[in-house]
């Protein structure tokens, strides 16, 4: 990683100083980091989970020479020894302040506008999905602000920063809430534009959900689509039908709401035609779909899957040299292996809709492009086969706008 060369160079300059690290990929590293002895070399601590609480008395404690045992979250070296906390904590949403970006070089992004993330919910409020690892980051479950202290709180930061631009960073937006937010964002007429993660909900498939959507100043949605096959929807424990996923769709769309569909193949047990069926899917709602981020599955070393392999089929691969891997090598009893998952991507890669071409992945552009120009004006990005010229040469891969 690089944070660990970063490490290596502060110690090297600097080795009395107390160096901690910490985040999602520390945590799902938890099960292991206690006996990488070497890995401390670079580093003397890692908050694993929620870190505010605990990194505060850290700093306490290493300011004041204390003792680190009774810190929570924690993995720490004691002399020759490494440590981990006996004590865990989750934080209280309710006594948590806004972020505070102060001192960061916000202007400095390569971005014409300023964008500042905001999390309102802790963990995921479904936390079914079988392939997703994702609230291994959270020590407690499913937690939220109230909207009021929300609205608040974005507001200030609106004010303080000079920017419109919001990316709701939550892990997946419940319905309920997404319903108070657009409502107390038109009736406080706040005036911001914004972007968040959604599930796909048959209890928001209501036309006045989305016009309020619409109004409020939501204008891009990511959407964890994974599947266009019902029966691979339901090994997923998706708990959503083509139905819906279509019906969200169009009611997005229809009021300017930008669609960006995430999916992959190759989930344990799903057969390459039902990976055509998903393709299918998408390349039938194309004008819905504005665009699209696939890959492969992955099997990390957290998901439900992962921890009961034999539930799905599926035989894991856990190489020794590759302990601090995030996923494994696997096999699968029925359906498409890891190779011929890859295939299908390519394939897709190769021939799908070439109105997806060159729409920019990087999901904050397309959040500012929209939010400058509307889907209304959506240019028809479209893939030409290149022209040899005269001496032979063609033009860069043939793409044009």
């Amino acid at each position: 990683f690089s944070s660990m060369t970063f490490c290596a160079l502060i110690k090297e300059q600097f080795p009395h100083i107390h160096v901690t690290i910490g985040g999602n990929t520390v945590t799902r590293l938890r099960d292991v980091l206690p006996a990488k002895k070497n890995l401390f070399a670079l580093f003397d601590s890692a908050v694993i989970y929620e870190g505010e609480t605990a990194f505060l008395q850290l700093v306490e404690a290493v300011v004041a020479g204390r003792d680190l045992s009774g810190i929570p979250n924690l993995i720490y070296r004691d002399g020759a020894e490494i440590q981990t906390s006996t004590l865990s904590y989750a934080e209280n949403m309710a006594s948590l302040p806004p972020p505070d970006f102060e001192g960061l070089p916000l202007d400095k992004y390569f971005v014409p506008d300023r964008i500042l993330p905001y999390l309102a919910t802790r963990g995921c409020y479904w936390g079914r999905c079988e392939f997703c690892d994702h609230g291994e980051g959270y020590a407690a479950g499913y937690r939220t602000k109230k909207i009021d202290e929300i609205v608040e709180e974005i507001k200030g930061l609106k004010t303080k920063f000079q920017t419109r631009h919001f990316h709701f960073t939550d892990e997946s937006y419940p319905p309920a809430l997404f319903r108070k937010l657009t409502n107390k964002l038109v009736e406080t007429n706040l005036d911001i534009i914004w972007t968040t993660h959604m599930r796909f909900e048959k209890s928001l498939l209501e036309e006045g959900v989305w016009k309020d959507a619409a109004a409020s100043g939501c204008k891009y949605l990511h959407f964890g689509f994974e599947s266009g096959n019902e029966r691979v929807l339901q090994l997923m424990d998706k708990a959503t039908t083509r139905d819906v996923i279509r019906r969200s769709l169009e009611l997005s769309a229809n009021v300017g709401i930008w669609n960006h569909a995430m999916g992959f193949f190759g989930f344990p047990g799903e057969t390459r035609d039902e990976a055509l069926s998903s393709i299918r899917f998408l390349e039938d709602n194309k004008d819905l779909v504005h665009s699209i981020g696939f890959g492969t599955f992955d099997l990390s070393r957290h998901t439900p899957v992962a921890k009961h392999p034999e539930k799905f089929g599926v035989t894991a691969y856990v190489n020794p040299e590759w302990d601090l891997a995030l996923d494994y090598y696997y096999t699968v009893r029925n359906g498409l292996s890891v190779e011929e998952a890859e295939r299908v991507f390519e394939e897709f890669e190769r021939n799908h809709y070439s109105g997806w071409d060159l729409r920019i992945f990087i999901r904050e552009y397309i959040f500012l492009y929209v939010a400058r120009f509307g889907t209304n004006r959506l240019p028809t990005l479209q893939f030409r086969p290149p022209e040899v010229g005269a001496a032979g040469m063609s033009p860069v891969a043939g793409k044009v706008c």
